[in-house]
């Protein structure tokens, strides 16, 4: 038996969704994520950015790059919005290092939430492409969030004298 147990973070992201009815791949759509947190996005062919210029917030996608990666793209954008304030180019390093390591991990998060994953068959030897395709994100982000998945998994299984192992 398989058991995934979910992040501090994963947990606030499927809370999100959860509370704008977003169950299905379908509804994980950038604009109403956006609408809903008053955030402007535009494609524009720039490197990825965003924006907060008093009560304006605007994430920035880089429209030269496959709509694959302006997603993954969106998704880091909004976590420096939601759960960063400063503007990296002014704090040390390590404070830039741990804003970008955690906006990594949301958007593993917000882009292949677990509560829309949980309903995908793992064994299949093709899941990482369905994966991609439905959520239209990459191979490599699909992959590394399905590694995680399997390393946040308790397997307990019991041997035939009855034993458990872990």
């Amino acid at each position: 038996m398989f058991e995934h147990y979910t992040t501090a973070l994963e947990d606030w992201v499927s809370h999100f969704y959860k509370k704008q009815k977003m169950y299905s791949v379908q509804d994980l759509s950038i604009r109403k994520i956006a609408r809903y947190y008053h955030i402007f996005v535009h494609q524009k062919p720039v490197p990825a950015r965003h924006d907060i210029v008093h009560r304006y917030r605007g994430i920035i996608v880089d429209s030269r790059d496959p709509i694959e990666h302006q997603r993954e793209q969106f998704f880091h954008e909004l976590c420096h919005i939601l759960r960063h304030c400063g503007h990296q180019s002014m704090m040390p390093e390590a404070f830039r290092e741990l804003q970008e390591w955690d906006a990594r991990h949301f958007t593993l998060y917000a882009a292949l939430p677990y509560h829309m994953l949980r309903f995908y068959d793992f064994s299949d030897d093709l899941i990482i492409g369905t994966i991609a395709e439905d959520f239209k994100v990459t191979k490599e982000l699909v992959s590394e969030r399905l590694n995680r998945i399997y390393r946040n998994q308790k397997c307990t299984n019991t041997t035939a004298d009855g034993t458990l192992w872990y």
